[in-house]
């Protein structure tokens, strides 16, 4: 499956155990068409709202065992049977819509906490459901999972830069434009530049960061889960190497992951170690 509106899930690969692949595309499916009412073309913030409120009721008829209605059947009927038959905690897939509603809104980010609550809800449901469905929930595991898809949010923010700016979406944290000089509010400012280029510098490395806090679960989960789970690290790690080849500059850019990068990932997934990779750093 090609993911092509929910960047940061890791959809049902050849690598996905078949017992729980139903599960993951459906949840994916959920995800996708939320994200798709949110980003609904040129309809005004009230009706994309009205839209997710209506979505969040489905989602909550199905939770209680009721039958959705028509409009989305497609999407709740396959989510229902895996919410059944794999007991999934439905306060995350809450939590999704919860974000998908905060980005009708469009807000500004303060600063780098604001952007992570924001990730809690955007990201890291994913992430706590998929771990469900591979019947990890310690605590340790959960809290790499939910580094892992931050920093995936993340890395996607910082790649996207080119994309989203020109149409109105800020995710650079407003406390770490000001102290590189960068005025989000000034589209002129907004321009690869030795100020743009330091931001982002920064943000990378956090990002950076935030991933191998995170990577040591990949090898922790068995099996399919674990070298899936690999790739999707080393694939958030290559964003970032591209993005530092290309001197920060994404302001102009956008780097993407291409035929080439498929064997230096595979490369790196096959030899990671724990802690292993923690030495590196993308500055």
């Amino acid at each position: 499956m090609a993911v092509e509106h929910y960047e940061n899930f890791p959809v049902a690969s050849v690598l996905c155990p078949p017992r729980i692949r139903s599960a993951v595309v459906a949840i994916y499916g959920y995800a996708r068409t939320a994200d798709d009412i949110a980003d609904e073309g040129d309809a005004p913030e009230a009706h994309r709202q009205a839209q997710l409120e209506a979505y969040r009721d489905d989602l909550r008829r199905v939770c209680a065992g009721q039958a959705p209605t028509p409009r989305w059947a497609h999407v709740f009927v396959p989510l229902q049977r895996s919410i059944l038959a794999h007991r999934l905690p439905t306060q995350p897939l809450e939590d999704l819509l919860d974000a998908f509603l905060q980005d009708v809104r469009n807000p500004r980010y303060a600063d780098r906490e604001q952007l992570l609550d924001y990730c809690r809800r955007s990201a890291n449901p994913v992430g706590r459901v998929l771990l469900h469905l591979y019947g990890l929930v310690d605590d340790g595991a959960l809290r790499r999972a939910d580094c892992i898809c931050t920093a995936l949010q993340l890395i996607n923010f910082w790649q996207d830069c080119s994309v989203d700016l020109p149409r109105g979406r800020v995710y650079l944290p407003a406390e770490d434009a000001r102290h590189h000089g960068v005025n989000l509010d000034d589209p002129a400012n907004l321009r690869d530049s030795p100020a743009t280029q330091a931001m982002l510098r920064g943000l990378c490395t956090w990002a950076r960061q935030t991933m191998l806090d995170g990577a040591d679960l990949a090898l922790q989960l068995p099996g399919r889960a674990g070298w899936e789970l690999r790739l999707v690290v080393q694939g958030g790690l290559r964003i970032l190497e591209k993005i530092r080849r290309a001197g920060y500059r994404v302001m102009s850019h956008r780097p993407v992951i291409g035929a080439r990068d498929a064997l230096p990932m595979a490369w790196c997934a096959l030899t990671m170690r724990n802690h292993a990779s923690r030495t590196g750093s993308v500055e």
